[in-house]
């Protein structure tokens, strides 16, 4: 049986993209899916919002969310998360990079049992400025989440709807999709996809937005390993802390008992911050451990129990 499909576009000023890609989507789906196409734009200043309710007019599949100003991609494709139908969504940028044409790649692929498929720039059509950083990243991204993908930004990607209906995206988390559903148990895969180089309008990459993704890269590396356990992470530091401390003051002691003064010397106060501070990092994990222990015990995580038959 075909799987039905909801299509994301995130656009922003893309209005001369706009037509061309509704049609290379249409001619894309496979004749036999159910589908619906959800342009979310992200505060556009051009024509994209009026073109988008043209083609919405002239196709009932087809539907226009409008944000009354720039909120970002993240927000937009949770937007389009939230409004989509159907048990499979795909997404991809407006701007004709994104080749239509691998919808139905990704759904078979996505048919051999996987929750998400992420597509693969292998053969990016991008100037080297934006390529490098890019690759970068990536190397980063693999490191310290240890999923092993070659593109995380890759617009162009295939979820089962439990996905998207789990994870939260806001700033720029839409850069680690990947990486969030792994955290939340699902399996994520990746394949070759075309990529075409821009025919409209002009970038909406930025040198900035590298050092962004750096700390939101930090972000879900926290949330994701330390959320449920903050004293792990805080309590790591603090043994390191401490650790330093106690030895700084073990040495000094043993001068002391010596015949050497150590009240005016800098690093016995040195020894003595890092206990301080080392301690205090315990109290944080602590009281972390608390609040976690308290929430899980008001966690819903059973939504029905049927009764034996």
């Amino acid at each position: 049986m075909s799987p039905n499909i909801s299509i994301i576009v995130p656009v922003f000023n893309e209005a001369d993209s706009l037509a061309e890609l509704y049609e290379e989507i249409r001619a894309a789906v496979p004749a036999d899916v159910r589908w619906e196409l959800i342009f979310v734009d992200d505060g556009s200043t051009d024509d994209t919002a009026r073109i988008a309710r043209t083609i919405a007019a002239g196709d009932d599949r087809v539907s226009l969310v409008s944000f009354y100003k720039n909120f970002g991609k993240a927000d937009a494709l949770d937007e389009g998360f939230k409004r989509a139908r159907f048990e499979i969504i795909i997404t991809m940028d407006g701007d004709l990079q994104d080749d239509p044409g691998e919808i139905p790649n990704l759904l078979a692929k996505l048919d051999e049992g996987w929750d998400m498929v992420s597509g693969w720039k292998k053969k990016r059509h991008d100037p080297l400025s934006k390529r490098l950083p890019s690759k970068v990243w990536n190397a980063m991204t693999q490191l310290l989440t240890g999923l092993k993908l070659h593109d995380f930004n890759c617009g162009l990607k295939a979820y089962r709807a439990k996905v998207v209906k789990t994870i939260e995206l806001y700033g720029g988390l839409h850069r680690y999709i990947p990486a969030l559903a792994k955290q939340k148990g699902f399996t994520v895969t990746e394949i070759p996809v075309n990529h075409r180089a821009r025919r409209h309008g002009q970038t909406k990459y930025h040198t900035a937005r590298f050092f962004h993704g750096f700390f939101d890269l930090l972000t879900i590396t926290f949330l994701g390993k330390y959320l449920s356990r903050p004293l792990h992470f805080f309590g790591l530091i603090g043994l390191v802390l401490t650790g330093l401390g106690f030895g700084i003051c073990t040495w000094l002691t043993i001068g002391w008992f010596a015949g050497h003064w150590i009240g005016d010397r800098p690093v016995f106060f040195l020894g003595i911050l890092l206990l301080i501070v080392g301690v205090q990092f315990f109290s944080l994990g602590l009281l972390g451990e608390m609040v976690v222990k308290t929430n899980r015990r008001s966690e819903q995580r059973v939504r029905k129990i049927q009764p034996d038959q």
